[in-house]
């Protein structure tokens, strides 16, 4: 990995495009090498990522950076499909999380959606849902509880909205929040694309005991226009993400659950065993 020879030192907008260049060609850039291909210093570097990644141009992660995320589907129903087989070892591992006779509130978002599905039959708690989807999910559990919460429903978010949803969830003070959102960064932390889901949610979070994020490995690095919850009210982060691009969130003091899909293709062969254990 050669460094420019240029014979004079670049300005800001030459690093800046070289920075781009690289990139588009390598796929992703690490600041220490872009340190000794430019000959500037790390700090240099970092801020350089920084202004690309304020301008949309790039995404950046612990170490470096990736192209800008793709904006996705918008609607819940679009995102259905999307890497079902990441939010399955997502949900599959925060179940471990949940304790009997509490108080559990779900978000909406299709990972919460699998998380629901996969409740176990023996849990006994109760379950304060937003999404109307969530809600049928759990209609036949033995043993929830399932509180639906009132509001006008954003037929995008496929969650209810409004002021009704906002008190309802003021009233209430769950002993944990399971989240998931539509990105989660390192410092603007979980955001959501919706502003009215964004309200909604942020008063599901103000009450909560525990605060779960599910997040695929997608939605790491990149930020969406409204906030719901910052890193530091982040009890424990479970997603798939490779560990390298997870130690940011650890050394911000998040808890960090990796989920397997190896481990959650195993589940799934277990469940098809019949009983005594053979085949």
């Amino acid at each position: 990995m050669a460094a420019t020879d240029t014979g004079r030192e670049l300005l800001g907008e030459e690093r800046r495009e070289l920075i781009l260049r690289w990139l588009a060609a390598e796929g992703k850039v690490r600041a220490s090498d872009l340190s000794l291909r430019l000959r500037v210093s790390l700090d240099t570097v970092r801020r350089d990522l920084q202004e690309l990644s304020d301008a949309g141009l790039l995404r950046r992660v612990h170490g470096g950076a990736l192209p800008p995320s793709s904006p996705g589907p918008d609607s819940f129903v679009e995102r259905l499909p999307d890497d079902t087989a990441a939010k399955a070892a997502v949900a599959q591992a925060a179940i471990a999380l949940i304790q009997p006779g509490e108080v559990i509130s779900l978000s909406g978002g299709t990972t919460t959606l699998e998380f629901a599905r996969r409740l176990p039959d023996d849990l006994e708690a109760t379950v304060i849902a937003t999404n109307p989807d969530i809600a049928v999910a759990l209609a036949d559990h033995p043993r929830l509880t399932v509180d639906v919460i009132g509001g006008r429903l954003h037929p995008a978010a496929r969650t209810v909205t409004g002021p009704e949803a906002v008190d309802a969830l003021r009233r209430v003070r769950p002993d944990v929040c399971v989240l998931t959102a539509c990105s989660l960064h390192p410092r603007a932390g979980m955001t959501l694309r919706h502003r009215e889901e964004a309200l909604v949610v942020r008063a599901m979070v103000e009450g909560a005991g525990r605060l779960l994020s599910l997040t695929t490995a997608g939605k790491l690095g990149s930020a969406g226009p409204y906030p719901v919850a910052g890193i530091e009210r982040i009890d424990t982060l479970v997603s798939d993400a490779p560990e390298d691009d997870l130690q940011v969130y650890r050394d911000l003091g998040v808890e960090v659950l990796r989920a397997s899909r190896m481990t959650h293709r195993a589940s799934n062969e277990r469940a098809r065993m019949p009983s005594g254990g053979q085949r």
